[in-house]
């Protein structure tokens, strides 16, 4: 049996040289400027460049990728202690090659594409030279793919794409687009023809497919096959969001307890105050539980796969959104006023929440799952009562315990006494 807390000290030293290198040179880089790895800037590009062969070197770059579709194959233990440093730091995860939604498509790509689909689309999207987005959700139909409408029809030697997709994070910037339709998969360049992006929402877009064209060869994967690639793709996306939001907990939990120490009111630090106090508590232990899940389910799949550890991963992700509402909530609380600014990253992490109760499957659907999965290692009991009955047990424990008595009976006398005594009492 193998049970432990412990981090290899190998290991430990790249998570100890991540940490530096995130204090040191990628928040700073972030404050001075945001979104740098996507600026055109040419003199920001060649430190950006700079930084991320830093961690090339290190052995640290595209971490998220297993080993058998060209990644250093980390697996998802490793990879979720990683990502408790990296998701504290906005620039930290494009800065290391692994920031959705880039993430999940190159994995798709690895997974199913063809050679000449990975030579002109991996590679590029690989070294940053290419951004992509994923456009699955529609507007009728939200997460659910039974209910979706966009469909590819061929004709000749091309596709043409008709639908509209919502909430296509990062679409606008985007040089590639997935789109998922009900008939499979297909890479869609931005820029083809027929791609219409629409004013509003500036960040999750709602996007029209008018007559598309694209080359029979945009197909990834098997026609048919979009659901496959989706839950390929959806399965390590959603725990990767819980490993982020471990460090977006921590944070919150950090400046609580900074701000409690460094304000007064009525004649005493807040953190003095039981009503503080019991919000420090009830934080730290949420994000405790919330950690150790998270781990342990990366432990599963690094095991077995994501598919059997799909109950545990449905479990995470609706977990994470509610710890993490429920953290940043008090912090924001604790800061007063200047919570509810723009002034410190509180505001855009208690507002983040709702998406991340909503981003890969609302949290009910994946509810509903874990509630399904788990019935169905049970039976229903028989007569009125449960198994767990008292009356039921008692008269189990007397079969069980009749052929100690035959060979005890100083022990079947004194059964009997007590069963008298608790049949007489008043």
């Amino acid at each position: 049996m193998a049970w432990d807390f412990h981090t290899e000290p190998e290991f430990q030293e790249k998570l100890d040289w991540i940490q530096r290198f995130c204090e040191e040179k990628v928040e700073p880089l972030h404050h001075v400027f945001p979104h740098a790895a996507r600026l055109p800037d040419p003199a920001v590009k060649a430190y950006v460049r700079e930084l991320q062969q830093e961690v090339k070197d290190q052995g640290l770059w595209a971490l998220f990728l297993d080993e058998e579709l060209g990644g250093p194959g980390l697996g998802q233990l490793k990879l979720a202690l990683v990502n408790e440093i990296l998701g504290r730091y906005p620039a930290a995860p494009q800065l290391f090659g692994a920031a959705a939604p880039d993430t999940g498509n190159i994995e798709m790509l690895a997974a199913y594409g063809t050679e000449e689909q990975k030579k002109r689309w991996l590679e590029p999207l690989l070294d940053q030279e290419m951004f992509s987005a994923y456009s699955m959700t529609e507007p009728q139909g939200g997460s659910d793919p039974s209910l979706f409408r966009t469909r590819a029809v061929r004709d000749g030697d091309e596709w043409v794409i008709n639908g509209e997709k919502w909430f296509t994070s990062a679409g606008r910037v985007a040089d590639l687009l997935f789109v998922m339709c009900v008939n499979g998969m297909f890479v869609v360049p931005r820029r083809t023809p027929g791609v219409e992006i629409r004013p509003e929402p500036r960040n999750h877009n709602h996007i029209v497919y008018r007559d598309v064209r694209v080359p029979l060869d945009h197909l990834l994967g098997p026609e048919d096959g979009a659901r496959t690639l989706a839950q390929r793709r959806l399965g390590g996306g959603r725990i990767h969001h819980a490993m982020r939001t471990i460090a977006q907990c921590r944070l919150a939990l950090d400046m609580m307890c900074e701000r409690a120490l460094s304000r007064e009111s009525h004649g005493s630090v807040i953190a003095e105050h039981q009503m503080v106090q019991e919000k420090i508590a009830e934080s730290y232990v949420k994000l405790k539980m919330l950690r150790l899940y998270v781990l342990e389910t990366a432990w599963k799949i690094d095991r077995t796969s994501t598919k059997e550890a799909r109950t545990d991963i449905a479990g995470v992700k609706f977990t994470m959104a509610r710890v993490l509402r429920e953290i940043s909530f008090d912090a924001l609380h604790i800061h007063g006023s200047l919570g509810t600014t723009d002034l410190t990253p509180l505001h855009d992490m208690y507002a983040s929440a709702p998406t991340m109760g909503l981003a890969d499957g609302a949290d009910e659907v994946h509810k509903a799952t874990v509630a399904r999965r788990l019935l169905k290692g049970y039976q229903p009991h028989e007569g009125h009562f449960p198994r767990e009955f008292l009356p039921y047990k008692r008269e189990q424990a007397w079969e069980r315990m009749q052929p100690v008595f035959a060979d005890r009976p100083e022990l079947a006398e004194a059964a009997e006494n007590w069963k008298r005594f608790f049949t007489t009492r008043s």
